[in-house]
């Protein structure tokens, strides 16, 4: 039995090596490859991308993908449904310094090489953090009992759960969140049995059950206190409406747990009962807090005149005292929209959100669009509008300040998955989707990535966070 095995690989590794560059006839289109990693930016230490190409008008046979970087030349061979999966240690020759990576499909129409335009893959020595957390759900409402928080090394393909739904026997989890990007300090949410929230520090967790419960988490750069909102939410479905989901809030307040004396802390400006306040986000230097807030409207009638505009107040960390008065980052009220998801970058220059037409669950709008402005106020900034064809929502930027991760619709408009950009100062580079280890992989996973979150270090409380929830 081991002879003609052997004879099998013998013949297969002498087809893999008599791979070679062949003198093709341009057909002068570009390549239909999926995922899209034409034109886009990835960084150095980033797994390599895997991709498929999808013609129907060409049929080639022998396709093949050539890597060229300076005098480096990678080939390639495509595996059919696999697709072209260069080796992590090919790529990773190819991605130690700066510049483009050149590659051409090329393949035989049965009499003579053909090859489809070189698209290119800028390299940026920019390392983007290692890790990747997100929850995997169904991306509807209809089933929702299989879910889990997943950990990705960016690096490689590999990925470990955190936590799944086991824990709970079926329950929802949500609102995971790091601090300062540290794995081994996570806030997160627990519904059904066990339900609560949970903090993880200093190798230990402790289970806080609120009521209301605390949801959208944000931690102080200093590690002491946790910003969450407090959201009285349901959901509507549409027959007509583009947006096929509605999520609304009947009311919601900001409130920040202390995780050293176990306290509560807001104030009026934040906790109001003529106004929707929700998704918490702290400054980088922790002075701030930024938030969303909406006019108090009758929900569900008037569902979509809650227009969220963009908020901040100031935090003294010492004594736990919020300011007296409240800067608007963005008006609703003046400009229309409304806003989710503020970040600010790690340098304090920038403040990323979520724009859309109405309300504050921006997931399911469809014109759900990243915007960008300065967060000085004195430097009456243009809005920088990162526009897409179909939702794009949830984002982070990398401790580097160089990358954002954002979760979208826009592939197929019903999944939301994960894409990386590259910010350099000025622009954002073409977003990249996530490599995975098959190009097909996140289409038969049938799952949408939610809450993808940066951590530079993987997470090591398992044993702490399980026992907390038996």
């Amino acid at each position: 039995m081991m002879k003609p095995l052997y004879y099998i690989s013998a013949l297969c590794l002498l087809a893999s090596c008599s791979l070679s560059q062949q003198d093709a006839t341009p057909l002068h289109i570009k390549a239909n490859i999926y995922p899209d990693f034409s034109e886009v930016t990835m960084p150095c230490n980033i797994a390599a991308p895997t991709f498929i190409v999808r013609d129907s008008l060409h049929q080639l046979t022998d396709l093949q993908a050539v890597f060229q970087k300076g005098e480096r030349t990678v080939i390639v061979d495509n595996e059919g449904e696999e697709g072209f999966c260069i080796s992590l240690n090919d790529w990773y020759e190819l991605t130690q310094s700066a510049g483009d990576i050149t590659i051409t499909i090329q393949g035989y129409d049965g009499e003579k090489w053909v090859e489809y335009d070189p698209f290119k893959i800028a390299i940026s020595t920019d390392t983007i953090d290692s890790y990747l957390s997100y929850r995997l759900i169904e991306p509807g409402y209809e089933i929702w009992n299989e879910m889990g928080i997943f950990q990705r090394n960016l690096e490689t393909y590999d990925e470990k759960a955190i936590l799944t739904n086991k824990a709970n026997d079926g329950g929802c989890m949500n609102c995971h969140s790091f601090c300062n990007r540290d794995a081994s300090t996570m806030s997160l949410h627990l519904r059904k049995n066990n339900s609560g929230t949970y903090i993880v520090k200093n190798g230990k967790t402790e289970k806080i059950s609120p009521s209301p419960a605390f949801v959208y988490p944000s931690w102080h750069p200093g590690g002491r206190y946790i910003a969450y909102s407090q959201n009285d939410t349901k959901q509507m479905f549409h027959t007509t409406d583009i947006n096929r989901i509605e999520v609304f809030d009947y009311r919601s307040d900001i409130i920040v747990y202390d995780t050293e004396s176990g306290e509560t802390l807001s104030c009026p400006l934040i906790h109001s009962p003529l106004a929707f306040e929700t998704f918490p986000s702290w400054s980088a230097d922790g002075k701030s807090l930024y938030y969303c807030s909406a006019d108090s409207v009758e929900i569900p009638a008037a569902y979509d005149k809650a227009h969220y505009s963009l908020c901040r107040i100031s935090f003294d960390e010492t004594t736990g005292k919020f300011g007296d008065k409240v800067d608007t980052i963005y008006s609703a009220r003046a400009h229309g929209g409304s806003i989710s998801f503020p970040r600010e970058s790690p340098d304090g220059k920038w403040i990323m959100y979520t724009h859309h037409e109405y309300g504050n669950f921006s997931i399911w709008h469809k014109e759900a669009d990243l915007w960008m402005q300065s967060t000085n106020l004195e430097d009456n900034p243009s809005i920088m509008k990162l526009e897409s064809p179909r939702s794009d929502s949830y984002h982070t930027w990398s401790s580097t300040g160089k990358w954002v991760v954002f979760s979208s619709r826009r592939e197929d408009g019903l999944y939301t998955r994960p894409f990386i950009m590259h910010w350099d100062g000025k622009k954002f580079s073409k977003p990249s989707p996530i490599p995975q280890s098959k190009p097909l992989h996140d289409k038969k996973l049938l799952k949408s990535y939610n809450i993808p979150e940066f951590t530079t270090n993987a997470f090591s409380e398992w044993e702490s966070l399980r026992n907390a929830i038996k």
